[in-house]
């Protein structure tokens, strides 16, 4: 994490100004949470339109912060620590990032996409730790927040950090890259995410192409190089053999020669030399994830047997992809993001495991603009019968998916629900479910579905018990 003086913090954010000041005072860490502040903080109080982390600034001191920004302006300033003040706490905390960036030695790799950046993240992080101390993004703090704070808990020492860049619409990837400044970026591909702000697939294109303002001079561009989209627009960055590309087909820097689906992950290999790699998770989209690591971890020298070591090693973010073994079922837990081309390939996954009987609990997709209905209705059309046994849905959006369904489904296998919590949800999946069911949990969080996932795991691990004890 960062360690300076109060001095030298005053002097990253140019323009600062300071009071009740001992400059030799050392800051370990900053925190924008009055209720997580650690000893030796620098508490940020952040200023948004319903909260006022000023107003939380003697709770921050009381828990051991040792100094605070403060926004010019902002009544009531503490007295009994260092406070420097800025004009805005937002932009300052972006400023110290991005000086604290360009003071160390760390390799910073970036990545954007409609879906997958965060099993990308998870997995290459995996494969950089068998040769480089390696830091990644915590959970999803991708944002114009979590970015910040992402790097400013970066160790100096640490030689590899990965870090996953979020948006919602134009100018916040330029952002993020602005204050990561990536020595390699990455985007994984473009989806329909996000419609309702950017209306089309080639602004979201343009957004996640933002990735590249801050990438670093002679930095690598890595890409999904069976999207036109993409192909276009670097071909017009002029990024010569600075441009990696990966994806199915053979036209590309790195493809499979061969890709075989297991129940609990996927064997595959590369054309040259034909190394086999096994990655323990679901999909076989996970192959393009898991190659996009691969030429990052080629082009800072590390080995095809420490890749495969970093692949068995892999620690995954909750809810994306999860796969969670219980005593009588297998639950497929995708519950933290849904739009249709996740969803897509996860059904598609869910068509090639070999499982007595599978069923789908499918939440909202939301951010779909103004298609949103039509494209819930496609999803309908999609499901069948023949590869899913139960549908259940959950939310207003994810009703559409039903009514479809139900004309491609017998009677009494397709079932809608406004809500998760609902107890006649889980009821029903429990009698449903039996030995050898597969249950993949898609939807937006917003809809909860992770209750689901520990109602199911609760319930089967008392299940396990009672035939234990009886």
């Amino acid at each position: 994490m960062i360690k300076r003086t109060i001095h030298q913090i005053v002097e990253m954010l140019d323009g600062a100004f300071f009071s009740n000041l001992d400059q030799h005072v050392e800051i370990q860490g900053v925190s924008i949470d009055s209720r997580t502040v650690q000893s030796k903080n620098l508490f940020i109080p952040i200023k948004g339109e319903h909260f006022n982390g000023h107003e939380f600034v003697q709770k921050a001191i009381d828990l051991g912060a040792t100094a605070t920004l403060w926004m010019e302006g902002e009544p009531c300033p503490p007295t009994e620590i260092p406070v420097i003040y800025v004009k805005d706490t937002l932009v300052a905390i972006q400023t110290l990032a991005r000086e604290y960036r360009k003071q160390l030695q760390t390799k910073v790799i970036g990545i954007t996409g409609s879906n997958g950046k965060t099993s990308t993240k998870d997995i290459l992080a995996s494969l950089l730790e068998t040769q480089f101390k390696t830091q990644k993004t915590f959970g999803n703090l991708n944002n114009h927040l979590g970015v910040p704070l992402t790097i400013l808990q970066l160790e100096p020492e640490t030689e590899m950090a990965v870090i996953e860049m979020g948006m919602s619409g134009l100018g916040e990837i330029e952002l993020l890259s602005s204050i990561a400044l990536p020595d390699v970026a990455i985007i994984t591909n473009i989806g329909e995410a996000h419609l309702d702000q950017l209306k089309t697939r080639e602004r979201i294109a343009q957004a996640k192409l933002e990735i590249l303002s801050g990438l670093r001079h002679n930095g690598t561009f890595i890409y999904d190089g069976d999207e036109p989209l993409l192909q276009e627009a670097v071909q017009i960055q002029n990024l010569g053999d600075r441009a990696v590309t990966v994806g199915l087909k053979s036209s590309n820097s790195y493809y499979p020669f061969f890709i075989s689906i297991e129940r609990e992950g996927i064997s595959f290999s590369l054309p040259v030399q034909r190394p086999i790699f096994y990655l323990p998770m679901l999909g076989k989209y996970q192959v393009l994830n898991a190659l996009s690591a691969i030429a990052v971890c080629h082009y800072y020298g590390i080995s095809n047997e420490q890749i495969r070591n970093g692949f068995l090693q892999a620690k995954i973010t909750g809810g994306r992809n999860e796969l969670i073994k219980t005593p009588k079922y297998t639950i497929l837990n995708d519950s933290y993001k849904s739009n249709p081309s996740s969803l897509c390939v996860s059904l598609e996954t869910l068509s090639t495991l070999d499982y007595k009987k599978k069923i789908v609990v499918l939440g909202d997709m939301n951010g779909l603009g103004s298609d949103e209905v039509s494209l819930h209705e496609k999803v309908g059309e999609q499901l069948d019968p023949k590869h899913i046994d139960y549908v259940f849905t959950v939310g207003k959006l994810a009703e559409h998916i039903a009514k479809v369904a139900k004309g491609r489904f017998p009677e009494g296998r397709v079932t809608s629900y406004q809500s998760a919590e609902q107890g006649e949800l889980i009821d029903q999946l429990k009698v449903i479910a039996e030995t050898d069911s597969i249950i993949l949990i898609k939807g937006s969080r917003e809809n909860k579905l992770d209750i689901v996932v520990e109602e199911l795991k609760d319930s089967s691990a008392s299940t396990r018990e009672a035939v234990e004890v009886s």
